[in-house]
Order: C-alpha cells, then structure tokens, then sequence
C-alpha cells in the first residue's frame, strides 16, 4: 500500500472541497443519511444509505450494499476503505437527495478529508459529516446541558462544530462535508435531530444498517 500516494490524493481531493454554501434553490423535499460498517471481520463492508422526506422526517427509501473490501483499516484513510460500498448504494437509489448526512467526518480530519468530505465530493451533493469521536483538533469542555457547543479547533482554524445533542450522551462533531458551510452544517443538524443523539438522516441509515429495532417495525407497517 503506497501511503504516500494516498496521501497526496488526499491532498489534491481536499484542495476542490468546496467549504461555503452553495444553497439549495429550493428547501430540500429529499435529505439522506449514510452510514458504513464492516462485516465477516472486516472483509465485507456494508454501506447503507436511507432518504428522508423533509421537512417531516420520514423514512421513504433504504438501499443497502454489501462489496468486499478493497483495503486494510489505515488510520486516516477510511475513506478510501469506505466510499466504495457508498458509491455502490448510492447507485441503487431510485431518486438522489438534495443534502446529504454522513456518519463521519467532513473537514475535520488531518488532512481535511473525511468519509464525508471525499464520497460528497464523488456525488457532488451538499454533504455534512457528523461524527461521534474527535479525529483531530481540539475543544473547550462542553457543559452537560443539551445544546452546548464549542468549536473544533486544528492548527488556527476551525473545523467542526462540537455539539451535545442530548443530555448524558457524548457530543457529535459537525462539519463541512462538501458545499455546505461549517454553521450551515450546524443548523440542518439541529433542524433534523428529533431526541436522540444522532441526527435522524444518520439515525436511520444506522437503524437500517444495523437492523435496529426501530426499522424493524417500519418494516411491518402496511404500506
């Protein structure tokens, strides 16, 4: 495995992120949430992406993917591992979303490239990362109180919004994706979280990817 290379792809691909708005022309009808795991210890990995209708929040379409792996686990370099099953997914989608939430990191990421960032970039969707654990940076202790917020700082710049969502759970990291500014990537989080930890775009595509007891019994609705 040639890190270097991968490094300098990296480099080039986080150099066309696009970090501002570039806003929607219409309030979106359509958000997704996307969510990768691994299976058979990492040799399958299984990407699910679900779509929401907006602004009611509702699961209307889940598509899963399952490829084998194409690389090794390489701290800082999951997303070279991951986008692939995405893409797959994305693929599978009858229609494509307006926004997109992934379950990972945008902008916030050593060398600016998370999941989020680089599968946004592939699909070029405005696209926000929201993740569950600090990849680099650092930030000023939060309150316990839900809402409380501090920035991700890294090197002088900003990188993601740390916000508790909900009271006794760890904070989530917000970032840019791609075409969605860091306070943009914010407000839409907060807009879709419901009272649970995670957003719903990415509490779905979770539940979905899991097999949650929740998408369970939507799977039992007459439709």
């Amino acid at each position: 495995m040639d890190l270097a290379a991968l490094r300098a792809q990296q480099l080039e691909l986080a150099s066309r992120i696009v970090r501002e708005d570039q806003p929607i022309t219409t309030t979106p009808s359509v958000i997704a949430g996307a969510d990768v795991g691994f299976e058979q210890g990492g040799e399958v990995t299984r990407a699910a992406i679900v779509l929401l209708s907006y602004p009611s929040l509702e699961l209307i379409e889940h598509q899963v993917a399952r490829i084998a792996t194409t690389m090794p686990y390489i701290p800082g370099f999951l997303s070279f591992r991951e986008y692939p099953a995405l893409l797959a997914a994305w693929d599978q989608l009858s229609q494509k979303p307006e926004l997109l939430f992934v379950d990972g990191h945008g902008i916030s990421h050593p060398r600016r490239l998370g999941v989020a960032s680089h599968f946004g970039m592939l699909v070029d969707v405005p696209t926000i990362g929201v993740a569950k654990k600090r990849l680099c940076g650092k930030f000023e202790p939060l309150s316990d109180e839900p809402g409380a917020l501090a920035p991700l700082m890294d090197k002088g710049e900003q990188l993601a919004w740390v916000w508790r969502s909900k009271q006794r759970c760890n904070p989530l990291f917000v970032s840019t994706g791609h075409r969605v500014s860091i306070d943009t990537a914010l407000a839409w989080v907060q807009r879709c979280t419901k009272g649970y930890r995670l957003p719903e775009p990415t509490r779905w595509a979770d539940a979905v990817a899991s097999g949650r007891p929740a998408f369970r019994r939507w799977q039992e609705i007459p439709r």
